[in-house]
């Protein structure tokens, strides 16, 4: 059994590939930066959004209304830090997937201004000419489809597909299938029903699509197909896939 989840486990491995900003289709500002005290204090976070549409970039804050089609890991999250300086005011923006990997920094912005609005508005300007140099444009294709089709290529063995329970009332897919939702924990999350029990465990890898997971005693992969979760995890020499409907 150990030897089956190793060889899962380095099967997961094998598909890290280079990010780039071009790979998201659009960017999540949060409506309060951590160095500030209030929200969208000092207009920063209206400031950010509007650089972002200016450098291409589709722009939702965190608390808007996101299209449905929208997969949370199809977009980034930017951030605006600040750095210390005597007599200076240094600011940086981040861009960052939703497993909080650094996908871009940029230049840092200054300013000698002596009014926070004005030196905060001028730092942040500055640090975004680094955004606009380069030149986001939207590859057409997101990151969890390029993980997909890197999925859906290598052979491994056949599977023997398992179903999942049903007949949890108002709380099952199209299918029928019972629906888990995913409760965060330390470096991924547990999949609860609607009792609510911990009916699994999963944790990230490098790969959005793909999570570390625990059910019982079983062990294995929770793996993104066609816009479908799969556990699959060994039984008695075979690779078994069973369908998890589950709300991130």
């Amino acid at each position: 059994m150990k030897s089956k989840f190793l060889f899962l486990l380095l099967f997961v491995s094998s598909f890290c590939f280079s990010q780039s900003v071009n790979d998201y289709v659009a960017v999540l500002v949060p409506v309060k930066y951590e160095f500030l005290k209030s929200e969208n204090q000092y207009r920063l976070n209206t400031l950010t959004k509007f650089n972002l549409k200016k450098a291409g970039f589709e722009a939702f804050y965190t608390n808007e209304a996101i299209p449905k089609e929208y997969d949370r890991c199809s977009m980034l999250n930017v951030d605006v830090s600040t750095e210390s300086g005597f007599m200076v005011t240094k600011l940086f923006i981040t861009f960052k997937d939703c497993y909080d990997k650094v996908i871009f920094k940029s230049e840092i912005g200054k300013s000698r201004e002596k009014e926070f609005d004005v030196a905060y508005a001028e730092a942040l300007n500055l640090a975004f000419e680094s955004v606009y140099a380069l030149h986001y444009k939207f590859s057409g294709a997101t990151v969890a489809n390029n993980q997909k089709a890197a999925i859906a290529s290598p052979a491994i063995v056949p599977v023997a597909t398992t179903a999942v329970a049903v007949n949890v009332s108002g709380n099952t897919d199209s299918d029928g299938a019972n629906v888990l939702f995913a409760q965060p924990i330390k470096n991924g999350f547990q999949l609860v029903d609607n009792t609510p029990k911990v009916v699994m465990k999963v944790y990230k890898t490098t790969n959005p699509s793909i999570y570390l997971a625990t059910k019982e005693t079983l062990q294995g992969v929770l793996i993104s197909k066609d816009n479908q979760w799969f556990f699959e995890y060994y039984e008695k020499e075979t690779l078994m896939s069973e369908k998890i409907a589950v709300k991130f």
